[in-house]
C-alpha cells in the first residue's frame, strides 16, 4: 500500500464534499448577501429579519437538492466499502 492510494482516497473525499455541501451553502451565501445589502440600505438592524429567510432557503435548497447529496453520499459510502480489500492487501 503506498501513499498514492491514500492521497486519492481523501482527494475523491474531499471532491465529495465540496459537492455535498454546495448546494445549501451557496444559496445560504446568496441569500445572507442580499439580505445583509437590503439591510445595510434600509438601515434596519434586526438580527431576525436575517435568520429566518436564510432558514426558510436553506430549508428550501434541502428539500430540492436532498435527494441528490443522499444519492451523492451513499455511492461514496459504497464505494469506500468496495475498497476495503484493496486495503488490507
Amino acid at each position: 500500500m503506498d501513499a498514492d492510494y491514500f492521497i486519492g482516497v481523501a482527494d475523491h473525499t474531499m471532491w465529495v464534499l465540496a459537492l455535498a455541501c454546495a448546494p445549501i451553502l451557496i444559496p445560504a451565501l446568496l441569500a445572507g448577501l442580499i439580505l445583509g445589502m437590503v439591510q445595510a440600505a434600509t438601515s434596519i438592524n434586526e438580527q431576525t429579519l436575517t435568520f429566518v429567510p436564510k432558514l426558510a432557503v436553506v430549508g428550501l435548497s434541502l428539500l430540492i437538492f436532498g435527494s441528490l447529496i443522499m444519492g451523492l453520499l451513499s455511492d461514496f459510502t459504497v464505494d469506500i466499502f468496495q475498497r476495503i480489500p484493496d486495503l488490507v492487501r
